[in-house]
Parts: structure tokens; sequence; C-alpha cells
């Protein structure tokens, strides 16, 4: 495990924020429920969960910027206040001089539940709370990096003549001053979220918000905006409250941390201990159900698929390969970038025409050909096969109902579309009452395995035989994962389809599929029990994966 420096934190420190049940509701749902918890001033607490249970809203609330129509308890920040100018600082500062006007700093308490959202007294201290969130990197693109801070100087009215140099000090504490002249949108996702640290700190905050902010970087990345985040931390003698569903970032992070799960919080405490629980919880696939395997029902022999590239010249994507996935199979596709396998399960798909060789699925007891155009042939084949891309899209203006019932192409009445629409999402890993909920939901309500199933349920609503899914695990946290494993199973014993997987994801071939093939330039190298195909791997072989494991990420 990673050994980070955090800052020291007595129990004689001073309390900084007090929560006391704390519910929050939306189209009345409490997504909050009974939230009960105090944070010492100078203490990092670690907020874990998994996607959508409720860690962004509690964050956004202790922003303090948004207003919030169904809202109950408390959110109590204890502080200090200069009476003259007006000045917050953190409560241990009280009786001290103000460090603007040199007036006494006196004691001073806030409620954001209560306190109206445009009253000044709110926006004074949300001034000096700062914060990070996941992929919303919000800079000038086209700017350079030192003008994007120099720009955050100016929105708090402190554009001075000293400004370009505290701007390039505020780089220099994000370790970015070899980039300050670089234009913004050319970075890479951690030299931007160090920017938007930078652009924070320019606030000198008591307080820091880091939402997921490393959850979609690589783990090289991520330690490197692990580092700077808690450098500034203590270089700001800043509290630091971060989530994440990531168990191991909680871990090497925190001083303390909390398990939230469905909006209430489930434990409290060490965060190794909080972390071990909770992957106890949602952390194993468990048993799988026996399910049985049936006969061929894809059929690939002597297939080719050569094309030429000015770069490369002649390219075999395909090498004459030859398998067989069995019905109610889940079978994998592996082997490093370039290997072939996307490009076989396009063919398999009927995505691509092979240069030659044949490609047969079987559709009840007929074989057909997908390199035969006609509706008797491919046209009618390809309506009992689904395709799940990489970089699936749900309608962004319809909501989950509407999502699954137009894509079967049909006028269903409602009454319909809605038990079928409730029975794939079912099929596809959501219990009966989560399904009911969030079908008048949008796509961007949802986490991102909520979004992902929904996604699948997409491809299952069509009644497909045969199941293409490309790199189903590529951006996903490790709960995450479970759930789509959890989701694919429960798929195959209820419907008794076949999947081709094509990963990168070894872990997730290795626990999911029951054979797979590896594939090297175009050819499959060996073919088998999935664990026993797996332990062929060379170590490079692993490690270029890893490294298509990162490419998605980014």
């Amino acid at each position: 495990m990673r050994s980070y420096d955090l800052p020291v934190v007595n129990k004689n420190m001073t309390l900084f924020i007090e929560i006391k049940d704390l519910r929050v509701g939306f189209d009345g749902v409490d997504v909050l429920k009974d939230i009960d918890i105090e944070i010492k001033e100078g203490e990092i607490l670690g907020i874990l969960g998994k996607s959508s249970a409720g860690k962004s809203i509690l964050m956004h609330v202790l922003r303090g910027v948004e207003a919030f129509d169904d809202i109950s308890g408390s959110v109590i920040y204890h502080l200090s206040k200069c009476n003259e100018c007006g000045l917050i600082e953190r409560p241990s500062k009280a009786g001290t001089p103000c460090p603007k006007c040199k007036s006494k700093l006196e004691k001073f308490e806030v409620d954001f539940v209560k306190l109206p959202i445009h009253d000044p007294i709110r926006r004074d201290v949300t001034r000096r709370i700062a914060i990070m969130l996941q992929r919303t990197f919000a800079l000038y693109g086209d700017e350079r990096v030192i003008v994007n801070v120099m720009n955050a100087l100016q929105e708090i009215g402190q554009l001075g003549p000293d400004a370009i140099n505290r701007a390039a000090d505020l780089l220099d504490h994000v370790n970015l001053s070899n980039r300050m002249m670089h234009i913004a949108r050319e970075l890479s996702g951690g030299e931007k979220q160090r920017v938007v640290l930078a652009r924070q700190l320019v606030k000198n905050p008591i307080l820091l918000l880091a939402d997921e902010p490393t959850g979609t970087l690589d783990p090289k990345t991520a330690e490197l905006v692990h580092e700077t985040i808690l450098s500034a931390t203590r270089d700001f003698k800043m509290s630091l409250i971060i989530t994440s569903h990531w168990p191991k970032v909680i871990e090497e992070l925190s001083h303390r941390a909390l398990w939230l799960d469905e909006g209430k919080i489930i434990k409290i405490g060490d965060p190794q201990d909080v972390a071990s629980e909770f992957m106890k919880e949602v952390g194993e696939i468990g048993n799988q159900d026996e399910v049985e395997i049936g006969k061929p029902i894809i059929r690939a022999r002597d297939l080719k698929m050569t094309y030429f590239s000015l770069d490369r010249g002649i390219v075999r994507a395909v090498n004459d390969i030859n398998l067989d996935v069995n019905e109610s199979e889940i079978f994998g596709l592996i082997g490093v970038s370039g290997a072939g396998k996307t490009t076989t399960s396009k063919i398999i798909s009927g995505l691509l025409r092979p240069t030659s060789g044949s490609i047969e699925v079987r559709i009840g007891d007929e074989w057909i050909d997908l390199t035969q155009f006609g509706p008797d042939k491919k046209g009618r084949a390809t309506k009992y096969i689904g395709v799940l891309h990489q970089e699936y899209s749900l309608y962004p203006h319809r909501n989950v109902i509407d999502n699954l019932t137009e894509s079967i192409g049909l006028d269903l009445p409602f009454e319909l579309g809605e038990r079928k629409a409730i029975q794939t999402l079912m099929t596809a890993g959501f219990t009966e009452k989560k399904a009911k909920e969030i079908l008048t939901k949008m796509p961007d309500e949802l986490s991102e395995g909520e979004r992902h199933r929904v996604a699948m349920a997409q491809v299952l609503i069509k009644e497909p035989r045969i199941l293409v899914f490309d790199e189903p695990t590529g951006t996903m946290d490790p709960v995450t994962k479970i759930e789509i494993a959890k989701s694919i199973l429960h798929a195959r014993k209820e419907l008794g389809e076949t999947f081709v997987i094509v990963s990168h994801d070894m872990d997730f071939v290795g626990q999911i599929c029951d054979r797979a093939a590896l594939m090297r330039l175009g050819k499959i190298v060996d073919i088998g029990d999935s664990d026993s195909v797996l332990s062929k791997l060379s170590q490079k072989e692993r490690e270029e994966a890893l490294e298509g494991i990162v490419k998605e990420l980014k």
C-alpha cells in the first residue's frame, strides 16, 4: 500500500463542522438520510461509497452555493470572524488578531441548512471553501496555465501588481511550474486537476472538498494528484473531505473514514476497518449457479481480415482463425492492443465483412452465413445479435423507459412497454423496486454503473440470442465492475444468452468467462478454459493489457 505523509491531528483539535439529522430529498425520494457527524479542524475525512450512494450530494451541501428545495437538519460551520472587515477564519483563530485589519477575531457559527442562499454571510464563508470535482476541470481551455490562475485571482478581486508572482507561487505549490506557459486544454487529466487546485488555492481556503478527484486517472497520475492535494492541505492548514468509490484511496488518504450507502451512514471509523467492511459487503461476485452450456451457436472457419495502410502496408488484423462459441457460454477474447480481438468481435456481430473465410451463427436449428447479404441471410441473423460498444450512449433527453422502449422500434401500449422495461431492467441486475424507481429518471441522474446496466437493458430488450460486449469494464471502479459481472451472469441465467466479451481486464475475464481465446498478431494462439488461457499470458502482455486500461481511463 502507498504510504502518504498525512498531516498530524490530535484529539483536542477544535470542532469545525457539525452535521445533525441531515436529510435531502429529490422528487419525493430521500438521497441523504439521518446524517450525523462531527469533523475536527485539520482532519481529513474520507467518504467511501458506491456510485449513487449520495457522496456528491453531501459534498454540494457542504459547499453551500446551491439551494435545496427539500432539506432538513443542520450543517453547522464553527468559525471565527472579524466584525470589522468580515474576514472568515478557522475556529481555532478565535481570540487572535485579524490578519487583515488586526481587530480581534470572534467565535462565529453558521448553519447552511437554515441560512438563505443569497445571504452575504453565506457568500463570505463559501469564499473560503475550495472544491475539486471529477472530470469537471472548469478551466479556460484556450488560455495559458498561468493565465487561468490569474483569472481566478481576478474573480476574487486580487489582480494587483503582484498577481503574476502569486499565480506562479501557487503553480509551484501544485508542482506545475514547468507547465505554466502551456495551453490548458493541451494538458493531461492529472495536470488539469492540479491547475484546478491552484485556482482554488487562490481563496486561501480553510476547507478543501475533493469529490472523486482521481476517479478517472491512471494509478501513477493519481498518486501525483494525491500528493499535491496532501501537500496543499498541510501548507494551507486546511481540513480535507475527500470522496471515492476506490477503498484504497480512502485507506491511504484519510484520518477517519465514513461509508455511505443509499444516503445512509453504514460505518464511521478507522479507514482500514471501514474499507475492509465495505469490500466484504460488495466485493465478491459470489458462487455462480450451474448453467447448461449448449451446442455451438457461433462458428468461424479460416477467418481473415486484411487491409492496406499507408503507414504499415498490408495489415492482417485477423489471420486465419477458427473458433466455436457455445450457446449460453460467456466467451472472452483477450490480447494486447492490436492483437485483432476487436476486429474479430465486429466480424462476429456482423459489423465487418471478412476478407475471406466464413462466419456463421445458428438461429434456431439453421446456420446463417454473415458474409452473405440479404434479408434472409445476414439481415435475418443480425436481428438476434446485440452489441454493447465501449462508448455506449443513451438518448440524453429521454428518460429510462423511453430509452428502452424506443430502442425496440415498436409503438407499444404504455402498460406493456412499462412491464417489458421493468422485466428487462431486472434481468440487467436491478431489483424490481429500483427498476420502477429509475423508469422516469434521465441518464444524467444515474450513476455510471446504473447507466451501463440501462445500456445493457437497451440491448437485452430487443431479445437477442448473442451479445457482444466491447471492453464492458473500461473505466469502472471495482464495485461497479462487480455489479456488471453480476448483471451479465444474471442475464445468462435468466435468458440463456450467449456472451462474447472483448477485454483488457484479465481479472474480469477470469471471474466471468467460461472459456477464452488469446490472440496475438491476428491469430488465436490458445483457446480453452479461461484460467488456463490466462496463465499463458506473458508478463509483457499483462503489462500492455494494464496500459490499455489506463489509456481508456485517460
